[in-house]
């Protein structure tokens, strides 16, 4: 009884916070002749911000638009065809982070109707398990398609330093992962898309650090609050940014103190570079090849770079009237797209945006309905 009346009385309090902060912020804008833009770059974010209703309890001030902070979403098409291409091949167990299983290519195929085929798939919760994986499995070749920002990279990188020490040799790691900064600043100076302040990532930033963006900010003369997934969280940094806006004051700064830091986490970010070197170019889904936007694995780490024995296919982005890539760049909103809440629904997918867990359009499918 206790337990429930304390948890009454937690709930009471946030929503009364909650309405605080909205009247707050509400106050802040009542003067604006055009909406305030904002991006709020990571998928989770875009997740919060419908599933509570804060886009509409801010609107018309403010206009929410969604970057291509989902890694899954902007794996490109070549790079989603390797995982399919080794994931088919004799005698090698695939493994992977979950939402990907379920992206389908131009032709429909996935991971997920490949393991219904036959085919050894596996989905992994965390990196490590791969290496248990290939110890149980020695006659097997056992790969790790690795994706994420750089909230995953330490895993990855810890992954193979210890397959390294150990000398295991049937274990071999194909590198996705992503640079959070190199595409903020792709975006600004070569898609040409006008916003006025930027919702930044939690969890990257708690590897990375607030630090990591002052280039970005600077150059395009931006705020940047980093922010929690939370209601309160989200307003909290919602608040801040709207009025360094007003304030005209770029720079970055954070909501998120219980997580992040200026520096970030030094142990992680040594980590990283130990094991991996930034790439000249990768390509993104909608984006093409962006500079210096991916990790690939160092020469000391050949031995399990699984890119050495695959050959990544030669593909070009067909997009069969999908908007996923042009609603990760901030251009469109997932109602715009033709194929939304018709052709593409979660069950039956057709781009990314609408299977990942931090998919624009699949958020605006669960929390505003198939005609929103």
């Amino acid at each position: 009884m206790i337990s429930s009346v304390k948890t009454l009385l937690k709930l009471s309090k946030k929503h009364t916070l909650v309405k605080k902060l909205l009247s707050q912020i509400k106050d802040l804008l009542k003067e604006v002749e055009k909406p305030v833009r904002i991006m709020e770059f990571c998928g989770g974010h875009t997740h919060s911000l419908l599933k509570y209703g804060l886009d509409v309890a801010l609107s018309p001030e403010v206009e929410f638009f969604h970057g291509p902070g989902c890694p899954v979403c902007v794996l490109s098409l070549n790079r989603l065809e390797l995982a399919l291409k080794v994931a088919q091949e004799k005698d090698v167990i695939f493994t992977t982070y979950g939402d990907l299983l379920r992206i389908p290519n131009s032709e429909g195929i996935s991971l997920l109707s490949l393991r219904a085929a036959g085919k050894d798939i596996r989905m992994l919760s965390n990196a490590m398990e791969a290496l248990k994986i290939a110890k149980t499995n020695p006659s097997k070749l056992v790969v790790f398609f690795a994706i994420g920002f750089e909230t995953t990279t330490p895993a990855t990188a810890f992954l193979l330093e210890i397959t390294k020490a150990e000398k295991i040799p049937n274990l071999k790691v194909i590198s996705n992962h992503l640079l959070t900064p190199a595409i903020l600043n792709y975006i600004f100076k070569k898609n040409g898309v006008y916003i006025d302040g930027i919702i930044g990532p939690g969890h990257v930033s708690a590897i990375i650090g607030a630090k990591a963006y002052e280039g970005v900010t600077a150059k395009f003369n931006l705020p940047m609050v980093i922010s929690g997934f939370e209601p309160l969280d989200m307003l909290l940094a919602l608040k801040l940014l709207v009025e360094k806006i007003f304030q005209r004051e770029n720079g970055v700064f954070i909501a998120y103190t219980r997580a992040v830091t200026c520096e970030g986490n030094q142990k992680a970010k040594e980590l990283m570079g130990r094991v991996f070197k930034v790439r000249k170019n990768f390509p993104w889904r909608g984006l093409g090849d962006i500079p210096f936007s991916g990790l690939a694995l160092k020469e000391e780490y050949e031995a399990w770079d699984g890119e050495r024995i695959f050959e990544i296919p030669d593909i070009s982005e067909v997009s069969k009237g999908c908007l996923c890539g042009i609603i990760l760049q901030g251009k469109a909103k997932p109602k715009e797209c033709k194929l939304f809440g018709k052709l593409c629904t979660p069950g039956t997918p057709i781009g990314p945006c609408m299977v990942s867990s931090e998919g624009a359009c699949l958020a605006y499918f669960k929390y505003k309905g198939s005609l929103s």
